[in-house]
């Protein structure tokens, strides 16, 4: 076995023995789509800016990890894996982030190919720490934003055409509050791949070889989800003088069987995962410890970078759904035929 080969095997050895875990406590998730709702410019719809529909896009934020608490075996497999991405994983099996499919299920078969074709390079899976099935999977984060992005650009595609073309006050109300609750759920991913610990095998202390001798031990996950974020007060306010406005995805051009949004959230992926190595650094050398504002403070400024990271794409990606969404041809006529078998008798 080469050496390439023995550290994939080490790390995937190591990483199965660890469960998938939540991104930014509450607050943190919060803070993402507090963030995102700023950045958006002055056209957007204001119905967004309502207090009430605000207050539910920054509730939702926190949505995926509430259902964590159903114990159901279907729900904790889909939704579990939906919240990272351990991008190491994918080279076991032949893939690269610009190589794997933009669907679901074409990538699952994709990757399950690749298991079979590259044995050795996974570890046996103990059947009674995989109840929900999800050790087998490198996790799907990127599928789940690009779906939700799919989601909120036909709510906004059904709204405009209501409100161009007769819709009743009670479908553009409905509408609206479609919109607000894919925004708010969308949020929850977005910010999870903030998190440089949703994007690699490492995600809750360092696996497999460690020449640079960072933590090995469980327990930094969720001390960099929340714990750090409550013990040094990092809020909102402490960041948003930082967005920028939001400008609309520069999607890239693409290669056949490629989708363009699908490929900007690798590469936002990606650079996130640039972090997984700086972080584990500030931590050994103590930027992340509960102590004087001084000492932490290396600490504290890259998970304000990477919460604020967080806010601008979101902002970005909801921004990109409502301006390229397009009008619902089919419910455009279904509403015309509408107009047109209610009109008055000549």
């Amino acid at each position: 076995m080469n050496s390439r080969r023995s550290l994939v095997f080490a790390l995937l050895t190591a990483a199965a023995g660890l469960s998938p875990l939540a991104a930014w406590d509450d607050e943190g998730h919060r803070i993402v789509n507090r963030l995102a709702l700023a950045g958006l410019p002055e056209d957007f719809p204001a119905f967004v800016r309502e207090a009430a529909d605000t207050e539910r896009i920054v509730f939702l934020a926190s949505e995926p990890d509430r259902w964590r608490g159903n114990p159901d075996l279907p729900i904790k497999h889909v939704n579990g894996l939906d919240h990272y991405l351990d991008l190491e994983m994918l080279a076991a099996a032949g893939l690269t982030p610009q190589t794997v499919a933009p669907m679901r299920y074409v990538f699952a078969s994709q990757y399950a190919a690749g298991r079979i074709v590259n044995p050795a390079a996974y570890a046996p899976i103990d059947p009674a720490k995989n109840s929900e099935r999800s050790r087998e999977w490198p996790g799907f984060a990127p599928w789940a934003i690009a779906e939700h992005y799919g989601k909120l650009k036909a709510a906004f595609s059904y709204l405009k055409t209501f409100e161009e073309h007769g819709g009743t006050a009670e479908e553009m109300a409905n509408a609206r509050a479609n919109i607000v609750y894919v925004m708010g759920v969308m949020g929850h991913y977005v910010g999870d791949c903030a998190q440089p610990l949703h994007t690699t095998v490492h995600h809750n202390g360092w696996v497999g070889e460690n020449p640079s001798g960072y933590n090995p031990r469980s327990g930094i996950h969720a001390w960099i989800d929340g714990g750090f974020i409550a013990k040094t007060g990092i809020g909102y306010a402490d960041i948003a003088d930082r967005m920028s406005p939001a400008q609309p995805l520069s999607l890239p051009a693409v290669p056949a069987g490629q989708d363009a949004f699908f490929s900007a959230v690798m590469d936002y992926i990606v650079e996130q995962h640039r972090q997984v190595e700086p972080l584990y650094a500030l931590e050994k050398a103590g930027k992340f410890k509960d102590g004087p504002a001084g000492e932490n403070a290396e600490g504290r400024a890259l998970i304000e970078g990477q919460l604020l990271r967080g806010g601008q794409m979101l902002s970005a990606i909801w921004l990109t759904a409502w301006r390229t969404a397009p009008i619902d041809t089919y419910l455009r006529a279904q509403l015309l035929k509408r107009q047109a078998d209610t009109a008055p008798a000549p």
